[in-house]
């Protein structure tokens, strides 16, 4: 069965979304907090997970993100990567003392920016039992060095020094784009992705928007949420790579990996960045199913 919910954040912020509970057995149920990426609001495929899941006898929270999607926040399409994280703590404290929630059997799932997100949220809240992080962002050092061209770096830092003090006298911060052509200046340069995107049918229409406030990039290339995963255990990790990853490139998620301590288990998927939500979309969110259900419960 599916809900809409709505809860506040630990600073009194309303963020919205679904509670997915199974059709068969008797709760309290084993929950799992899940939300998108950079961007992307709950609409955007994470029903098809939420449905996998709660069909294999977990309850999940699946919820918007502050500034984006049905979640209150401003300035509108800002990501802030740490109040999404304090955001991910807020939906547990929902799911802790929702009544069709067993508070000690609760994990975490994220993907892409939010598959960075659930490493700090496990190593940081005690109450998470159990970790999936598929194609994760791990490092905005390593990532910017990766995706960006020295002058691209150099047009945005300009840009950013203006939008600091446009903002500073009371403007509106500038925007970016997500995704872009090839050649085009974006927070996530992907021509691959962006083909993925434009063939979806959802730019130009109201389910997802492919901008960000520029200062969202700055907040990405100094986030480091990679620093965390040793910190994870005794909980059990599982990650989720592709073999073609250049908006969360492979190498680095690896490495991540390798930090981690045991329990955990890896699964390397062929294809790009998008390939989860697409054409290897049923072996992730089955390997995804399986953990949870094993180290959870059912």
């Amino acid at each position: 069965m599916k809900q809409d919910i709505e809860f506040k954040t630990s600073d009194g912020l309303t963020l919205r979304g679904w509670l997915f509970t199974p059709d068969q057995g008797k709760g309290p149920f084993p929950c799992v907090v899940m939300a998108h990426g950079f961007s992307a609001v709950k609409e955007v495929f994470l029903e098809r997970y939420a449905e996998i899941f709660s069909e294999a006898g977990l309850a999940c929270v699946v919820y918007d993100h502050r500034n984006f999607g049905a979640s209150d926040g401003e300035p509108r399409l800002e990501s802030d990567p740490w109040l999404q994280v304090q955001g991910y703590r807020d939906a547990i404290t929902f799911a802790e003392l929702h009544p069709q929630v067993d508070a000690e059997r609760i994990g975490v799932w994220g993907t892409s920016y939010s598959g960075g997100h659930v490493l700090p949220v496990a190593a940081l809240d005690k109450r998470v039992k159990a970790v999936v992080s598929q194609v994760p962002f791990i490092s905005g050092k390593a990532n910017i060095r990766r995706v960006f061209r020295e002058e691209e770096m150099a047009i945005i830092r300009e840009k950013l020094h203006a939008d600091r003090k446009q903002r500073f006298e009371g403007g509106e911060p500038a925007m970016i784009d997500v995704f872009a052509e090839q050649g085009a200046l974006c927070a996530l340069p992907s021509p691959e992705e962006y083909e993925f995107i434009a063939g979806s049918g959802m730019l130009g229409t109201d389910l997802w928007l492919n901008k960000v406030t520029l200062r969202s990039t700055e907040m990405m290339m100094e986030y480091e949420p990679g620093q965390y995963i040793d910190q994870i255990l005794p909980r059990p990790l599982l990650m989720i790579l592709v073999t073609e990853d250049i908006v969360t490139p492979t190498d680095i998620a690896l490495d991540a990996y390798q930090r981690a301590y045991p329990p955990k288990d890896l699964l390397m998927i062929e294809g790009g960045h998008m390939e989860v939500y697409d054409g290897q979309f049923e072996q992730g969110a089955a390997a995804a199913r399986d953990f949870l259900t094993l180290h959870l419960g059912q």
